[in-house]
């Protein structure tokens, strides 16, 4: 465990203690602002830690982390993220908030939940979180993706079940996500006073990160950047240790040294957020030329169809004058004929 976890709180010797003898399970929410991400956090935890009202604005500011001990010992640790993939949000400030939830999440991620909402339509900027995340954590990261679908008490005012939510609101690109992740999804009332139905909810959740843990073998998610981060901040916990056992130096000598090492490690750290910074861009940029080129493709598609159109509407009007014209031809050979009957 490193010393420094970047806006949680420091884990003791007894966190330590019962992660060896009952590994804990890191969740990590993801998901548009407004979809519910903070309010399900505390429906895991049990109480309120996360400040959560419906706001399109957003609520969450920065990643947070808190933690619950259940029942059995078992350490849930969620991290709630503000929205890190909505379009309007910056690079910089993207890059900062990825790199600090992943030092949150330090020892790996067991589940990635991605938190929709059933108030509103699913928006193509949840697809282009889906293709951020891919692009910065790899196409295996839906191995650890479970699909939270919020507004329950909604559905329940309605008669309506989740299936038949998305049988009738379901996006291609929704069905695509959901057979990435094994149709891994579920469904929750945040605003339930039933702690019957809480506790349902959050065991169905529970059971699908097993699921997923045991699908990958137990191990979280980590990659490169996970075990960068877990080194340098393994490297400023031992630099630490080593000049608090300094011998012969004064306090101010000492806490020299440590300001030293914290402005290393503060800059290593700088050198992967840019690094993330960099990866988002080019990821932007090729999301942007996509959009661009589908956009291209559809106002294409669009021309041809009314060129079609066109070319029907304009058949149509040939073969009814043409029609008209054999009427009239026919109504005039009759008033020939008729004459000659009469002659």
């Amino acid at each position: 465990m490193s010393l420094l976890k970047m806006g949680g709180d420091l884990m003791d010797d007894d966190w330590e203690f019962a992660s060896s003898t009952n590994p804990s399970r890191t969740l990590v929410l993801v998901g548009r602002t407004g979809n519910g991400k903070s309010a399900t956090g505390n429906s895991i935890l049990g109480r309120k830690v996360f400040k959560s009202r419906r706001s399109t604005l957003g609520v969450t500011s920065t990643c947070e982390s808190q933690r619950v001990v259940q029942e059995d010992g078992q350490i849930i640790n969620v991290v709630d993220t503000p929205g890190l993939f909505d379009l309007s949000t910056s690079t910089d400030f993207l890059g900062k908030e990825i790199v600090r939830c992943i030092n949150l999440a330090e020892d790996g991620i067991h589940a990635l939940l991605f938190v929709f909402s059933v108030r509103g339509r699913v928006t193509e900027e949840e697809k282009s979180a889906l293709c951020f995340m891919q692009t910065l954590f790899g196409s295996k990261i839906s191995d650890y993706m479970i699909i939270v679908f919020t507004g329950g008490d909604e559905l329940e005012e309605n008669d309506e079940t989740l299936e038949e939510y998305l049988a009738e609101a379901c996006p291609e690109f929704l069905k695509e996500i959901l057979e990435l992740c094994d149709n891994r999804l579920v469904l929750f009332d945040n605003k339930t006073t039933d702690k019957r139905k809480k506790a349902e909810q959050v065991r169905k959740l529970l059971s699908l990160v097993d699921s997923v843990v045991k699908r990958n073998n137990g191990r979280p998610y980590t990659d490169e950047l996970f075990q960068e981060l877990q080194e340098e901040a393994m490297k400023l916990r031992d630099q630490k240790k080593e000049v608090e056992s300094l011998r012969g130096y004064s306090n101010v000598e000492i806490s020299e040294f440590k300001k030293q090492i914290e402005t290393s490690y503060d800059q290593q750290l700088g050198r992967i957020t840019e690094m993330v910074e960099t990866k988002l861009r080019d990821t932007a940029k090729r999301l942007e030329q996509q959009l661009s080129e589908e956009q291209a493709a559809r106002l294409e598609a669009e021309k041809r169809a009314n060129e079609v159109q066109k070319r029907s509407s304009d058949e149509i009007k040939k073969l009814r004058e043409n029609l008209e014209r054999a009427e009239k031809e026919t109504k005039e050979l009759q008033k020939k004929l008729g004459k000659c009957i009469n002659l």
